[in-house]
């Protein structure tokens, strides 16, 4: 993956809490999972909602209550100073995810109109206090539905590859961001309210959830070489055979049964099932990627999910 070397990065969709102590909000509510990726987020959503989680999503839910008003401990000055251009994307995690999340939304925006309502993506370390609650980096990327904010410790990136074993690179994370907001979208068209919050299962709305926002990514990462910024010019220069193949390694290993058989007990329980198989979550990236079209992201409607 490549960004234009001088596309210039805006950072504004960014709130930088990296050791400011990191609290937002308050109030409950279940975040929506990026991807099954923590082992962590895996344990702590049957936790929540057993001492009575919020509906307003699903996925890996996190306890916990508390916090300051959005924002109040953001910095952005050391982001904004080293995130200048397309260049910098190229060599550094923070900047490039800052542009994924700029043409990521600009994406959106092109899509859905004046229903996409724009967000921000809070970068956090070790752990976070937000209007779902409490979250640690163990958990993983997260989209909190209730303050309408996706969170992630840019640590992550390491650990998918670490711990998981994932190929990474750039567009790897960029998938990741991609199915965040994906969330927000289910978000704001209302699709999570399809779900019931606890429900779990191959074919639950759970799992459709999930892998909706999978799909969305897909149909993001189609476009990415053609959505323009504000300059007219697209932000992302190239996305290669590569990067997709990488991408579809990640979504392999954040399958709920390879995270059973490998880093769980050893025994894939399909009824535990949150996030989809591996299978499934290749099946629909792959489908949003091929498509390029949102509308073929109708999880909800499959008989069949891969």
């Amino acid at each position: 993956m490549r960004y234009r070397e001088n596309a210039s990065v805006d950072t504004s969709s960014v709130r930088d809490l990296r050791g400011r102590g990191g609290r937002l909000g308050g109030g409950r509510g279940i975040a929506v999972g990026g991807g099954g990726l923590g082992l962590v987020g895996l344990v702590v959503i049957v936790l929540f909602q057993l001492i009575g989680g919020g509906s307003s999503g699903t996925g890996a839910a996190l306890g916990g209550l508390a916090g300051l008003g959005a924002g109040e401990t953001a910095d952005n000055q050391a982001l904004e100073a080293s995130c200048r251009n397309g260049g910098d994307a190229n060599t550094s995690v923070d900047c490039a995810v800052a542009a994924d999340i700029e043409s990521i939304q600009d994406f959106w925006s092109r899509s859905l109109g004046s229903r996409y309502q724009p967000t921000d993506t809070v970068y956090f370390s070790g752990s976070v206090q937000t209007r779902c609650g409490g979250a640690t980096s163990g958990s993983g990327p997260f989209y909190c539905p209730a303050d309408q904010l996706v969170y992630i410790d840019l640590n992550f990136f390491d650990q998918l590859q670490e711990q998981f074993g994932a190929e990474g690179g750039l567009f790897v994370n960029a998938y990741v961001i991609a199915h965040e907001y994906g969330h927000h979208v289910q978000n704001l068209l209302g699709t999570n309210q399809q779900v019931d919050p606890g429900e779990t299962g191959p074919t639950s709305g759970t799992v459709r959830l999930e892998l909706q926002a999978d799909c969305y990514a897909g149909a993001w990462a189609d476009h990415a070489e053609t959505v323009p910024d504000d300059s007219g010019e697209p932000l992302i220069a190239e996305i290669s055979d590569d990067d997709i193949a990488r991408a579809l390694d990640a979504a392999g290993r954040i399958g709920d049964d390879f995270i059973q058989e490998n880093l769980g007990g050893g025994t894939v329980n399909q009824d535990a099932f949150t996030h989809g198989s591996s299978e499934q979550r290749q099946h629909w990236f792959t489908a949003g990627y091929q498509t390029g079209d949102p509308a073929q992201c109708d999880t909800f409607a499959a008989g069949d999910l891969g």
